[in-house]
């Protein structure tokens, strides 16, 4: 399962050009052991117009796509392609201009963003500065309900200068402000008719305003959501070859294998890797791997934990054998690494040579070492030694992988117990600690939505994030993390983060698994889609075409 994201957490990506990358160890290559795979940002372009593409959210179907509360796999999937962000992801995890043309900082707290004179709403309204000040006031709003909420906590201000210049002030420095703009708290909605909708904006009823390629025309609840594409896009390179795109639901794993390799369901990403196999080898499409910003860790519900105690998680991380488990879990696709933020997050940023020593300069990832475990889980001496650990339904690759870890921990004289929670139950418990009561961990599957690891570290490690369950304070941490949110200089902020890293890698207890390549399939008629997990946020779709294949 995954982590769902709350208002600390974000993404970004980089280049629209094709990029393919052999595995090896420095680009997210397979480890030791692990089948040879190929990484790809983005898929062969394509020229060819189509009139329907039907597109699985194998997540099931969004509760909203108000870009405010989106938050998760299926919603973002659906929005990215609705409504453009002030700034844009790309497939290697950069950022570039989007509705913003330009930006620049006359001071530390100030933020000038220029935004594009030539946009226009799907209503033919044109966007104007007054709709991104409204666009991004709004998440700060009780009623609002945003999931963007604690992005605002450092802005004393948002107001327009010019017809299409808005101007931000800072109580306080914020160098991830800026970055936020490339996902949904950066997307823009026309601001008359956001308020006419008033709560139900986003829902099949309310349907939304926005510019981005394709336009939200149906949502048929429990059965699909139509989009077409908009023909008067303002960016030109980016007019959809697509007609129309049928987003369906379909959450069984053999279900959907059989209409994709029927054609029936036309591309999805996040393919199980239980089915992997059955679609690389069909020759109805093409199965890709690509690099990815997701990672799969167990951490403690609570401070009662036997897991709060990192003695405890470091045990549990040496009876792993990692290459094993990468292997036979996930196929080979996917790597060891030493943390659990994923290095494709910096690797295309400005500052990848610092976070690239700090990362070398952390513990290797450990090899099983059985003994060394043992006595790290005497020297703890738990209360308890029954550990249970949260799955959610249905969900094979947390199960195989809770059954290596529970092997292991028998091992060392710890009992896993495995409790399978419905979707509604697992997501909630993010978010409602009332649903943690009777648990010891979960097995997440989480992502990193921003180009910066700084976004995702704050969420375990700072006292008062909603994700700091077990109230972990290190006030070196705590002191290191705002001191580098508040340096605009890229090379300084890095600095102080991995050193951030470095202290709260030693105490902080989470057992860091593997980081997941993205797996999507593309049906042999359809090409250009980018493979990499920047799809999250970026207008993937818009990159659509087809190859002049049939697809039977």
């Amino acid at each position: 399962m995954h982590v769902p994201r709350t208002p600390l957490a974000l993404t970004v990506l980089a280049t629209v050009l094709t990029l393919t990358t052999a595995c090896s160890p420095d680009s997210g290559g397979s480890p030791s052991g692990a089948k040879s795979l190929k990484l790809t940002s983005m898929t062969p372009t394509a020229s060819g117009t189509l009139d329907d593409v039907t597109w699985n959210l194998p997540l099931g179907e969004p509760t909203t796509l108000d870009p405010a509360k989106v938050g998760d796999y299926s919603p973002n999937t659906v929005e990215a392609n609705l409504c453009d962000p002030l700034l844009r992801l790309r497939s290697d995890y950069s950022i570039g201009p989007g509705l913003a043309t330009a930006w620049h900082r006359p001071d530390d707290r100030t933020l000038v963003l220029d935004l594009r004179d030539d946009v226009k709403f799907w209503d033919g309204t044109p966007m104007t500065a007054q709709d991104v000040v409204y666009s991004l006031r709004r998440q700060g709003l009780a009623a609002t309900q945003s999931v963007n909420t604690q992005v605002l906590a450092s802005v004393a201000s948002i107001r327009a200068t010019g017809a299409h210049q808005v101007t931000v002030r800072f109580k306080t420095p914020d160098e991830l402000f800026l970055k936020y703009l490339a996902g949904g708290f950066g997307a823009v909605s026309e601001a008359s008719y956001t308020k006419q909708a008033g709560t139900s904006y986003g829902t099949a009823r309310g349907g939304l305003m926005c510019t981005g390629p394709f336009r939200l025309t149906s949502w048929k609840a429990g059965e699909s959501i139509t989009a077409e594409r908009n023909t008067a896009y303002w960016d030109t390179a980016l007019r959809p070859k697509a007609k129309r795109l049928t987003f369906t639901f379909v959450t069984d794993a053999g279900t959907l294998t059989s209409a994709l390799l029927s054609g029936q369901i036309d591309g999805s990403y996040e393919i199980p890797s239980t089915v992997a196999k059955a679609l690389g080898s069909s020759g109805t499409g093409t199965l890709y791997y690509g690099p990815s910003a997701q990672t799969v860790f167990v951490a403690p519900t609570g401070p009662s934990s036997p897991l709060a105690d990192p003695r405890i998680t470091r045990a549990l991380s040496l009876v792993l054998d990692r290459d094993a488990l990468v292997r036979n879990v996930f196929d080979g696709a996917a790597r060891k690494e030493k943390t659990f933020i994923p290095s494709f997050v910096w690797k295309n940023g400005a500052a990848a040579d610092v976070y690239a020593k700090g990362y070398d300069a952390l513990p290797a990832v450990p090899a099983q070492d059985i003994a060394k475990a043992k006595n790290l889980v005497k020297a703890a001496a738990p209360k308890r030694t029954t550990v249970t650990v949260a799955i959610g339904a249905g969900d094979q690759q947390s199960l195989q992988t809770l059954t290596f870890l529970q092997a292991g921990a028998a091992k060392i004289g710890l009992k896993i117990v495995i409790r399978q929670l419905q979707p509604t139950q697992m997501s909630g418990l993010f978010y409602d600690s009332s649903l943690r009561k009777g648990l010891d961990a979960t097995m997440a599957l989480g992502y990193v939505e921003l180009p910066d690891p700084l976004s995702y570290a704050e969420l375990f490690t700072l006292p008062a994030s909603p994700m700091n369950w077990i109230r972990y304070d290190n006030p070196k941490v705590t002191a290191l993390l705002a001191k580098a949110r508040a340096t605009l200089d890229a090379d300084a902020s890095a600095a102080l983060f991995t050193e951030a890293q470095a202290l709260y890698t030693e105490d902080l207890p989470i057992v860091p698994i593997a980081v997941p390549y993205e797996r999507m399939f593309l049906n042999k008629r359809l090409s250009g889609a980018p493979a990499s997990f920047a799809y999250i946020n970026m207008p993937w779709a818009a990159y659509l075409g087809g190859t002049g294949e049939d697809a039977s």
